[in-house]
């Protein structure tokens, strides 16, 4: 029987979501429309089967660096100098507990306690919420983390001259990027709609009017202002 990359499944039920609208608060927050969040996971199942290779030792895989590529894009939307500065020093967090946790679990997969697979996105995601906070820095922050453990087997492989082709996004990597950018985003939704409702609801200063738009609840009608405000009247 075939089996399916658990983060093929995630993307699948994503997809799901957001086509019924469930995510669109999400979406909103992070500046996409529905049409291109599915646009975006299309394009990162189908590049999940293209692999360009790029030396002899390197093969990047097209879907697996798609969610790099959006996690940048969500970043530079931001366009506060603060939370670039949040959200790259939470990516070298995330690292270093990626690499903490690959010291744990040891060198060799099959000879782990526990499946990788489930580890790395399961550390990126709460290491990178934890340090990231905000939903665009929590994101980028697990993704990031992710791959920088590819990175870094490329250059100890090219350290110690061992055998072995480093799949860039490829393999297992693909599983836990995705999977630890979904968990971030899922974190940072549940655990920042708690405090904003603990807090008497979301902020509204300094964020877009388009926004807070879609931040009421359904079928709430915008605020107006009275008639004789918009016409200039007074009583004086």
């Amino acid at each position: 029987m075939t089996t399916y990359p658990i983060g093929m499944i995630a993307l699948l039920v994503v997809s799901i979501l957001v086509y019924f609208g469930v995510a669109h608060r999400v979406l909103d927050r992070l500046r996409l429309s529905d049409k291109a969040a599915l646009a975006v996971i299309a394009a990162i199942i189908v590049g999940s089967f293209i692999d360009i290779p790029v030396t002899g030792r390197v093969t990047i895989n097209l879907g697996g660096i798609i969610p790099v590529i959006l996690a940048i894009y969500i970043l530079v939307g931001a366009g506060k100098a603060y939370e670039w500065i949040r959200a790259i020093i939470a990516a070298g967090v995330t690292a270093l507990a990626l690499f903490l946790a690959a010291r744990l679990l040891g060198a060799e997969p099959e000879n782990m306690f526990i499946d990788p697979v489930y580890v790395y996105p399961l550390v990126a995601g709460v290491v990178g919420y934890l340090a990231g906070r905000s939903r665009r820095s929590a994101f980028f922050a697990a993704v990031l983390g992710v791959l920088s453990l590819d990175v870094a087997q490329y250059f100890w492989l090219s350290r110690v001259g061992g055998p072995g082709v480093v799949h860039i996004g490829g393999a297992g990597a693909f599983d836990a990027l995705v999977l630890s950018g979904i968990l971030a985003l899922l974190l940072a939704e549940v655990i920042g709609e708690v405090l904003e409702r603990m807090q008497g609801g979301p902020r509204k200063e300094g964020r877009p009017e388009e926004l807070l738009a879609n931040l009421q609840e359904p079928g709430a009608e915008p605020a107006k202002k009275p008639l004789h405000e918009e016409r200039g009247d007074t009583n004086e």
